[in-house]
Order: structure tokens, then sequence, then C-alpha cells
């Protein structure tokens, strides 16, 4: 069991950006920085767009002491928050699960094959498949993750897909080729956070990476040292305090977008788009705020 911080004091990641007329961000201009770190990071699984919560998120967080536990559904909370979904109170049933642990592929190891139908459901659309479960269970990360999402039909808000053991669902067809009927809810993450490995980090930090990864469908092998993020928490040098701008905007981005687009990757540009001019209208006030020379 642990106390609140594991070690305490971390060192800010340096801002690597540099600021022109038409924003540059480490040799790459902002549209470029912004759409290539949503395509990076966002992983759903096959023909499926990125999928997000649209109910209530309850945080559950065992094996840690019941103060830094709470730090950590504390910080995924106000993430939620942000991004305007309800945050369950405190007792509330889980659909995000955090299990501290000092053997990380073990746990996944024995979760994954005691309790196959809720990592790999049985129904299109659920999962990344067994590729991805294998290194959910063998990868030596500090913090592993997998999400469970279910097709739903937006119209009448059912489930789109054949549930095992029961009747093919209909679903009613859209006329158009560019739009769907068909949106991807989050149903439940499973979060397995090695304390060895962890260590020297503060729940604060834990807590807000965990956020990240718990409310988007994100992919644990992208590279984004070029942002600045609280992905980056593991990468030697470039720790970070907290969720950034940057991470924030993305999570409103994904949230605040129509995702009806029939192709992922046009859902994908929608966040994008959003995220672009979130990222220009932050700068504007910056610049606007700036002392006049």
């Amino acid at each position: 069991m642990l106390g609140p911080v594991l070690i305490a004091g971390q060192t800010r990641a340096q801002d690597q950006s540099t600021q022109l007329d038409d924003i540059v961000v480490e040799g790459r201009t902002l549209s470029e920085a912004v759409r290539q770190f949503v395509d990076d990071v966002i992983a759903a699984p096959l023909d499926r767009g990125p999928a997000r919560w649209t109910r209530r998120v309850c945080v559950g967080v065992v094996n840690l002491r019941p103060e830094a536990g709470q730090v950590i559904a504390d910080r995924v909370g106000m993430l939620a928050a942000d991004t305007g979904l309800p945050v369950g109170e405190p007792g509330c049933g889980p659909n995000i699960l955090v299990m501290a642990t000092d053997d990380g592929a073990a746990l996944a190891q024995a979760m994954s094959v005691s309790n196959p139908r809720i990592f790999r459901p049985g129904y299109a659309g659920a999962t990344l498949g067994s590729v991805a479960l294998e290194r959910f269970q063998s990868t030596d990360d500090a913090i592993r993750w997998w999400h469970v999402s279910v097709p739903i039909e937006t119209g009448h808000n059912t489930v789109a897909v054949r549930l095992p053991g029961r009747d093919a669902p209909l679903v009613q067809q859209d006329a158009s080729r560019l739009t769907t009927r068909i949106r991807n809810d989050l149903a439940g993450v499973f979060v397995i956070l090695d304390i060895n490995r962890a260590a020297g980090l503060s729940f604060q930090q834990i807590g807000d990476y965990i956020g990240m990864v718990a409310l988007a469908q994100i992919d644990p092998e992208a590279d984004t040292r070029g942002n600045d993020t609280i992905l980056n928490l593991f990468e030697e040098g470039r720790a970070v305090d907290a969720a950034t701008d940057w991470d924030r905007s993305f999570l409103a981005s994904l949230y605040a977008a129509e995702l009806n687009q029939r192709r992922a990757n046009a859902q994908s540009g929608e966040i994008s788009s959003i995220m672009i001019r979130d990222r220009r209208a932050a700068q504007r006030e910056t610049n606007d705020s700036a002392p006049q020379r």
C-alpha cells in the first residue's frame, strides 16, 4: 500500500514551441502538429471511429490507500467534468477501474484469462483485438489500459451489433454515403498501475495520465514526444506535472465533435479541426494579453 505520493517533486517539461505569425510547433505548423497528434494517439477498433463516454463516468481505485486512490479518482473526475461529462459520487459502480499492483503483467494476464468475455466481449467493434490484448498482457509499461466500446444506433440509443446470445438488432440505415447513425460509446476501461515502475511520480501526475487514457482511446505506442502532453510522463527528461492545455484541448475537441461521419478518418479530421480552432484562439488570447513593447 502506498501513501499519497510515491516521490514528490518533478521537473516541468521545457516549452519546445516557437511562436510565429503562423504558429509553429517544433518545426511544424499548428495544423500539422494537431492533425499528426490526433492521428497518432487515437486507437479505435477496426472500421470504427473513436469512442467516448456518453453517460456518467465512475472511477474506482483499488489496492491503494484511500487517500492515494482518492487523488487519482479526483484527477480523472476533474478531466471528465471539464469535457462536460457527469461524474459519479463516491460508492458508484465503477466503469473506469484502476488497479494498483507490484506486477502489472501478472495481473493483466490473470484478469484476461479468468475473465475472457470482459476483455473480448464477442461482438464486432468492442476492442482492438488479440494482438493488442497480448500487448496489454506482456508490456512492461508502468500504466497499461484496456478499452471496451460498443456501437450504438443514435436514433433509438440502442446497441447496433449482435450481442452473444441475442438476436441481431434492427438498425435503421442512413441513406447518406457520408454520414452514419452509428456512434461508438465507451462501455468500460481497465487500467493497471505498476507501482514499482511508477516510482518517482506523484499521484496527481498519475491521475492526470490515467484520465487521458480513460477518457479517450489512446494508442499506448503513440509517439507524442513532439507535443506538450501528459502522455510524455514516462519519457526521460520530458515529464510534466499535470495535464496540459494541449491535453485539455484534445479532450474538449473529442467530446465537442459531431462524430457522425461514416469514415473513421473523417471523424478524426473533425476532432482535429476543432482542436486547431481552439489552439489558435488560445494563442490569440495569449498574444493579446502580452505586454506591448
